[in-house]
């Protein structure tokens, strides 16, 4: 497998992404599971007006799923400068400047939309970024991936913290000294760490960590992701600036977060993760209110 990573390292990223779409769309057509599961959330977003609309986005968003597993490759073995470098065009980058020319910390909630890799490479190419990192289940990857996270991390490893509470007061602090932060909203966060909130109009169990960060911090909110260009063109970053505090209930900040990751999904929705299992219910997680906790009831019942 490292070796195919290094191939596709190796391929400019028109190749790579032709590559990545034909195995994205074979793990569709080869995987009933992971073809209803990206249908199911789909259908619940509704961003489709027919069955027809749907079936096509749904197509068109495995190819993509697979352009963005072979830029993966792209982001691991690649210098920061040249993956930084595929970034064509700014949106918003404006209002990035503005906040930090001000002395206030920021916090960049990307979801697992677009290069949502490529987006971080950028942002700890020009920003004193400090990211989280969860050790991968698959030993080999988790290897290559902190390989290639560390092209980008400070020599002393100040800018990389690891997903434990020690690593979030070490966020903190970072934050507190005008610092920034990268954050993954819409991964289903652990026993405690989250709330049930809307998510496309049905209940998703949303981490806290961001509001929390940003009640301490007093950090401003940037919604951001890389949106991917047509032919392997490159990307671009779209950044939507939220100055004002999230509200101090946990339940209402989750419902924000959520609410700013949808209005990001609806300019690029072929390029999300909606084979995701993003509505299940996590161990030792409380019921699901209304709708969902009646599905969990009857396992048969469809959306």
């Amino acid at each position: 497998m490292r070796l195919l990573l290094r191939f596709l390292a190796w391929l400019d990223l028109p190749a790579n992404h032709r590559l990545g779409a034909m195995a994205g769309r074979l793990v569709y057509f080869l995987s009933p599971r992971y073809r209803l599961r990206a249908l199911e959330n789909l259908r619940t977003a509704g961003l489709a007006p027919d069955d027809g609309a749907l079936a096509r986005l749904a197509r068109d968003n495995a190819a993509e799923i697979g352009r963005g597993a072979a830029e993966l490759a792209w982001a691991l073995f690649r210098p920061v400068e040249d993956v930084a470098g595929l970034v064509k065009a700014l949106d918003g980058w404006e209002a990035v400047e503005r906040v930090r020319a001000s002395g206030r910390p920021l916090i960049f909630v990307t979801p697992h939309l677009g290069g949502y890799d490529v987006a971080g490479r950028y942002l700890w190419s020009r920003l004193p970024v400090m990211a989280m990192y969860r050790p991968h289940k698959l030993g080999w990857l988790d290897e290559v991936i902190r390989e290639g996270r560390n092209r980008g991390a400070a020599p002393d490893g100040s800018n990389v913290a690891p997903a434990t509470m020690a690593g979030v007061r070490m966020l903190l602090r970072h934050l507190r000294k005008g610092g920034c932060t990268v954050i993954l909203p819409d991964q289903v966060p652990g026993e405690g760490e989250g709330e049930w909130v809307d998510f496309f109009g049905r209940p998703a169990y949303t981490m806290t960590l961001t509001g929390r960060l940003q009640e301490a911090s007093g950090a401003a909110i940037v919604f951001c992701f890389a949106e991917r260009l047509p032919g392997g063109a490159g990307f671009r970053l779209h950044l939507r600036v939220r100055e004002e505090p999230l509200p101090a209930d946990r339940g209402a900040a989750g419902r924000a977060i959520n609410a700013g990751v949808e209005e990001l999904i609806r300019l690029a929705p072929a390029q999300y993760l909606w084979g995701y299992n993003r509505y299940k219910r996590p161990a030792g997680a409380p019921p699901a209110p209304g709708s969902l906790a009646a599905l969990e009831r009857d396992p048969g019942k469809r959306w």
